[in-house]
């Protein structure tokens, strides 16, 4: 049966097929497009008219191919990052803007929504970790107009499943990440919703992973005549660690490592209590309800705002060079704690980073390579700090790390995580969202049996690289340095 994945990242977008056939499954690309965000001043925002045409073009282009062979699409479905959401009329049309999670707007709605209800209530409500950009906050700066306008309120990649066809819901994945759901009741938290000003309907009902919203809009796309809208995991961090190849044999954690980098544990109940609020853990809800346990750190986020510095400046690099280049500099010459405010959304990253090392009194980078190797060598002691966390708040020693997603394609990060860390890592697949995504798509349709099955299919399908830890001795001084830089919770 064949199955297209929406995947789209705060990058790009991608609209991938699937196919499974004879206890194989294989995936192909139809069409990337750019995802690129709109600055006006210190505002930035979607741009979510070109980001629906694209999808739509990438759609039609798929079809255009089915109706060419005479194969039939089983199903779609799409999953975005999460935070952010679109404002509805009652024709279902979206209001503009559609605002980034980056926009620093939250800078004050989240201080003043936390004057009204305080943390530690917010956290008990939800259990979701503590960031400005989180929908909660992102919610408490609109203004009261544009919600009492709006008929209802969608994640990004529910508003598409909506446009594809399926019915208007929140996947629980999703809302989950929403800062407004309750993990224990699995409903919206009445009192969150009272103090925003949000009535329940305009939120609606929660569907569960796995959900059938609806056939797909056959006079859009006639070669896809009843194929089926489907809520997979509409967040990509859930879709994600779906797809992790994990088996049972020994303890392990994850990172999904893309802009963001996701690093947790799947649990069977949410852990919500005093230390995971000091820890700033979040329990999201998971493919068969789940709980995804974890904490959303920095990522690639920080060398990508580089990069983009480097563009202005007429120096283009792209990740495979710097990479090389970051392999051979001097380890631990200079390090950041990556979750200093200053680098969620500073105006030219290589100046946040320079500013960081001297106020530490570290030695300044000079070079992309210097810059890229202090990216990397920070980002895989937090790795190491975060997993030393998720040991103290479950009890359980971790024994084996998963990469997923399209950092684990970087080698030399790979191998940083696994000195950190000092356990083995296992990287891949990168198509982690896509094929997640996928295959929630054919256990809802009866074609794979359960989440064991597919993971099985993904390890019989796709091969993992192992990083085995080196440098003990380094890394453990490089970490007592970590840890004495100023750094958040």
């Amino acid at each position: 049966m064949n199955y297209l994945a929406i995947d789209l990242g705060a990058e790009s977008g991608r609209v991938i097929l699937g196919t499974l056939k004879d206890g194989r499954i294989t995936l192909e690309e139809i069409e990337r497009f750019p995802n690129i965000p709109i600055r006006e001043g210190p505002s930035i925002r979607w741009d979510f008219c070109a980001l629906l045409e694209n999808i739509f073009g990438a759609v039609h282009e798929a079809a255009t191919r089915f109706e060419k062979s005479g194969e039939i699409l089983a199903s779609l479905s799409a999953d975005s990052w999460g935070v952010d959401y679109v404002f509805i009329n009652e024709k279902a049309h979206p209001f503009v803007p559609v605002f980034h999670y980056r926009d620093p707007r939250t800078t004050w709605s989240a201080p003043e929504f936390l004057a009204k209800v305080p943390w530690p209530t917010v956290f008990a409500e939800t259990g979701i970790q503590y960031m400005p950009i989180n929908t909660l906050f992102q919610l408490a700066a609109e203004p009261a107009s544009r919600i009492q306008n709006a008929s209802r309120i969608l994640s990004i990649a529910d508003f598409v499943n909506r446009e594809l066809g399926g019915a208007a819901r929140i996947e629980e994945s999703m809302a989950s990440t929403f800062q407004m759901y309750n993990p224990r009741t699995r409903n919206w938290s009445p009192l969150l919703l009272e103090k925003l000003g949000i009535p329940r309907d305009k939120l609606g009902d929660v569907v569960p992973s796995g959900s059938v919203l609806g056939e797909i809009n056959a006079q859009c796309f006639p070669p896809f005549r009843g194929a089926k809208v489907i809520a997979t995991c509409s967040h990509d961090t859930g879709a994600a660690v779906a797809a992790v190849p994990a088996t049972l044999d020994q303890p392990w954690a994850y990172v999904s490592s893309g802009t963001w980098s996701l690093m947790g544990v799947e649990r069977a109940e949410p852990i919500i209590n005093d230390l995971a609020r000091e820890l700033n853990f979040t329990n999201e809800i998971g493919y068969g309800g789940s709980i995804r346990l974890l904490k959303n750190i920095s990522g690639l986020w920080l060398l990508q705002e580089c990069r983009r510095a480097w563009a202005d400046a007429g120096n283009n690099f792209d990740y495979a060079e710097l990479t090389r280049l970051a392999e051979s500099e001097q380890p631990f010459r200079s390090l950041i704690q990556p979750m200093d405010p200053r680098f969620l959304a500073p105006a030219k990253m290589t100046d946040a980073i320079a500013a960081f090392c001297r106020e530490t009194a570290q030695p300044l980078p000079e070079t992309p390579a210097q810059f890229t190797r202090c990216i990397f060598e920070s980002l895989a002691l937090l790795y190491r700090q975060t997993l030393l966390q998720l040991e103290q708040l479950t009890g359980e020693k971790l024994e084996v790390l998963h990469i997923v997603g399209g950092g684990s394609k970087n080698t030399l990060l790979n191998q940083f995580t696994a000195n950190a860390c000092q356990i083995p890592v296992l990287a891949g697949p990168v198509e982690a969202t896509a094929l997640g995504n996928i295959l929630i798509q054919a256990i809802t349709l009866g074609e794979v049996g359960d989440l064991k099955s597919a993971r099985e299919l993904i390890r019989q399908n796709f091969a993992t690289a192992r990083f085995e830890p080196t440098d003990r001795a380094a890394w453990s001084n490089g970490f007592d340095r970590f840890l004495q830089l100023s750094a958040a919770p």
